[in-house]
């Protein structure tokens, strides 16, 4: 996902009447010691195990909470990632890779004495789920991947489409963020980020934005000040990955891998989605073909929160 949207680490509250029998996402999980890291782990329900791997790269579980109706017939795993959340974070900035993140899905699958677990990765965490998938295929019983990118060439137009849609519709901003570039700012200074930051969540990621705030019941903020977390982001897409980008998320593509899959997948996005553009997003059917594949017409990027109903039937549909 895009930096303006990546370190939300807000709680989604859920409405229905049996919300209060939930873990607590601070309070009710155990850590897990994996690839030398404690990773925070908040697991429960009932059926086979369903790893949901948050975006970002960067995000943290809590605002994955909204898949918490999955319990009934998933061992739901809510997990933060190494860098992330409550888990341990790195001495060295370049611990944070794409393979990392990958090892560290079959290190907790270990940890939690699982055989097979189904995988469901969302924006950043389906990179880390194709991955996962093509090097241990043989531990994946279903695939989930949820308004995600296949390839650095599908991520760049997340860049380019968020751009054009900020130069049209916030010129104000476009045109202070232009001034700086100019004098030489790039996406990983505090300055560029505050300036990038005006731009509102919901404009970039959901069909209606204040629906899609309703729905959530979430306080959503963005936490700039925390070092460590942009220092990952940043490691990760490149110091100017907000435009141009480089590093891990600069190299990955899985799209001649994808046809080779042999479990089941599910493969959706999000008709309003400015960030896994729809145009890309369609790509998947040519590369991996095998898939169930569709797309919500009234959500943008997390169709979980617009439209949840819908979304979690399919998940129980697709997991049967």
């Amino acid at each position: 996902m895009k930096r303006i949207s990546l370190f939300i680490f807000a709680f989604l509250f859920i409405t229905f009447a049996e919300a209060q029998s939930f873990p607590d996402s601070e309070k009710d999980g155990k850590y897990y010691r994996v690839n030398g890291a404690k990773l925070w782990v908040v697991s429960f329900g009932t059926g086979d195990p369903l790893i949901i791997i948050p975006g970002g790269p960067g995000g943290a579980h809590p605002s994955y909470r909204s898949f918490d109706s999955l319990y009934r017939t998933s061992t739901l795993v809510y997990f933060d990632a190494f860098g992330r959340g409550k888990s341990d974070t790195a001495i060295d900035v370049k611990e944070y890779t794409i393979a990392r993140d990958i090892e560290d899905i079959e290190g907790l699958r270990q940890a939690m004495h699982f055989d097979k677990i189904n995988v469901l990765g969302h924006s950043y965490g389906g990179v880390v789920a194709q991955g996962y998938a093509i090097k241990y295929p043989q531990h994946v019983k279903h695939l989930i991947l949820a308004n995600t990118f296949h390839s650095f060439v599908m991520w760049q137009e997340n860049d380019d489409n968020s751009n054009r849609e900020i130069k049209t519709n916030y010129p104000e901003v476009w045109d202070t963020l232009m001034k700086i570039r100019n004098q030489g700012y790039v996406s990983s200074d505090p300055l560029h980020q505050q300036i990038y930051g005006r731009v509102p969540y919901g404009f970039l990621y959901s069909y209606s934005p204040d629906n899609f705030l309703r729905k959530a019941g979430v306080k959503y903020y963005f936490n700039y000040p925390n070092p460590n977390n942009t220092k990952l982001y940043y490691q990760m897409v490149g110091k100017d990955g907000d435009f141009i980008v480089g590093s891990d998320i600069g190299n990955f593509d899985y799209r001649k891998d994808l046809k080779n899959l042999t479990m089941p997948v599910l493969i959706y996005g999000g008709r309003y989605d400015r960030v896994a553009v729809p145009w890309m997003m369609v790509k998947f059917k040519e590369y991996c073909p095998q898939a169930q594949f569709l797309i919500f017409e009234r959500s943008g990027h997390n169709p979980q929160v617009e439209e949840p109903v819908k979304t979690m039937n399919i998940i129980r549909e697709f997991l049967k």
